[in-house]
Order: C-alpha cells, then sequence, then structure tokens
C-alpha cells in the first residue's frame, strides 16, 4: 500500500537560513508507503523546510536492510536504525528463530547505522504476545549494549515490564519514541536519563511535554501528522509545525527549539 505517489506541496514554512531541524524518527525508507519516487519528493522537500537530516527506523531484519540500503543511497542526510518492532513483522521473526534473527541484526554493519530500535513493548493489542515481545526485547537490549549504540524504544501501554528489562541494562543511553503516557511516565524515562520523542501526536492530544534539553522532534511519517496536516501522510518536512507547537507550549523562541533538538539528536546518535 504506497501512500505516496502523487505528493502535495506542503506548506511554505519561513525560517532562518541557519535554522535547521532534524527528524528523529521516520518510515521514508518503507516501500509500502512510499514509492521510491515520492520518496526523494519527500527529502528534497524537508531538506527545503529546513529537516536537513533524517532518520530511518528499521521495525524488522529486512526493513532494517532497506532503511541502511536507502541511508548509503543518502550519504549527506539521512541515517538509518536497526530493530525488531514488538508487533508486525519483528515480533514474527521471534516465533521463527530467535537466534538467527538477532545474529542476522549483530551482523549487520554500515556506518550509517547510529541506533538499535525501534525496540520494546506494545501491549495495546488484545492477546499480544507478551512473552515473545519481551524476549526479543531483551534480545536486542543485549545487542545494543554489545554494539555500544543507544537504543529508540517503541513503548505502549507496557512501561511496567519495560523499565524491568531495561534496568537490567544499566548505560544504555536512548530516546523514548512517540511518548503518549501521563506525568509519571514521562518523569520515569527523564529519571533513566533518557531523551522523549515528541511527534505529531502532541499537537491534538493531550500528553505531557519533556523539558526542551531532553526533547527529540520527530514524525514517524508516514503516521500521525500534525496539526494542521491531519487527515494527509505525515512527511519529515512538517517537523518545523511541531516545532512551532512546542515553543508556544512552553513559551520559547522557535530557533532554541530548532537549535536544542537539533544539538540533542546530534548528540544521542553521534551525528556527523
Amino acid at each position: 500500500m504506497v501512500l505516496y505517489n502523487n505528493c502535495t506541496e506542503p506548506s511554505i514554512y519561513w525560517y532562518n537560513d541557519w535554522m535547521e531541524f532534524i527528524d528523529s524518527h521516520c518510515h521514508l525508507h518503507d516501500e509500502e508507503f512510499f514509492s521510491a519516487e515520492a520518496a526523494e519528493g519527500v527529502l528534497k522537500r524537508s531538506i527545503a523546510a529546513g529537516v536537513r537530516r533524517v532518520m530511518v527506523i528499521g521495525t524488522s531484519l529486512n526493513d532494517s536492510k532497506n532503511a541502511v540500503r536507502f541511508a548509503e543511497n543518502h550519504t549527506k542526510n539521512v541515517w538509518a536504525t536497526i530493530g525488531a518492532h514488538p508487533q508486525g513483522d519483528g515480533i514474527e521473526d521471534v516465533s521463527a528463530e530467535l537466534v538467527n534473527t538477532v545474529d542476522g541484526f549483530a551482523e549487520l554493519k554500515s556506518p550509517k547505522i547510529v541506533a538499535i530500535g525501534e525496540i520494546g513493548l506494545d501491549y495495546h493489542c488484545k492477546g499480544c504476545e507478551r512473552e515473545s515481545q519481551m524476549r526479543l526485547f531483551e534480545e536486542m537490549m543485549q545487542v545494543a549494549r554489545d554494539r555500544k549504540l543507544p537504543v529508540v524504544f517503541h513503548i505502549r501501554e507496557a512501561y511496567d515490564d519495560a523499565w524491568s528489562i531495561i534496568d537490567n541494562f544499566s548505560g544504555v543511553r536512548g530516546v523514548v519514541h512517540s511518548f503518549s503516557d501521563d506525568e509519571t511516565r514521562l518523569e520515569q524515562a527523564l529519571k533513566r536519563d533518557f531523551y522523549v520523542g515528541v511527534n505529531g501526536l502532541a499537537t491534538f492530544a493531550p500528553i505531557p511535554l519533556p523539558p526542551i534539553e531532553r526533547m527529540l522532534l520527530e514524525t514517524d511519517a508516514p503516521f500521525l501528522a500534525p496539526v494542521p496536516h491531519r487527515g494527509k501522510p505525515n512527511e519529515p518536512a512538517y517537523v518545523p509545525d511541531i516545532a512551532r507547537f512546542v515553543a508556544r507550549k512552553l513559551d520559547v523562541a522557535l530557533d532554541d527549539v530548532a537549535r536544542i533538538t537539533t544539538e540533542n539528536s546530534v548528540k544521542l546518535f553521534s551525528l556527523d
């Protein structure tokens, strides 16, 4: 299901020529959502909007390989993560052969790989395979530790079990992607010195924001388009809309939001 073939142009953004944003989480490489031609147009629009670097996120072994390939073909603007989403293809690998799956991630090499993720736990669906999710999460956390890479966490309605696993891997750095819980969960993430991903969901749902010093901006494109783009496929060029929302909500200057969140992404992922 390709969502992008003949994309319409996003709104024109105003930004200073030195203002830079980073989309720390998107799925621009996934041809289920973006045709190859459309992905090129989306990437060009993101750069024109001041979103000059993007992170494409792996959700299974095969998807991670595609993310790395996409990043290697866009050496100046794109970096990749490798991971197994707790639902979908990622978790199906567990029931097949966990050892081979984990070995596949361990053997996947590229200078464009800057994190392990998205990995974690998701208990939102009824009857989800919690035991399999936890097994996969533990194994992938070990991969992150072995490779000394930060983690992109996907945690949904599963924080207690997630913390019990994460706390066994002291010193692991990371970001809680698409945070959508309450103040208590936010404080738990911040106490563990994690960054928190803020995306379009925050522009239309009552979600607490982390302090700007612990925030990364992301889109999760093509999902979760921010206001005023609700109903459209999301894309990295909409990061400035999220930044403007954050600036208003936290009463800080837009250029500070751009500068600090960009610095946070560069620091966490050791970007060039």
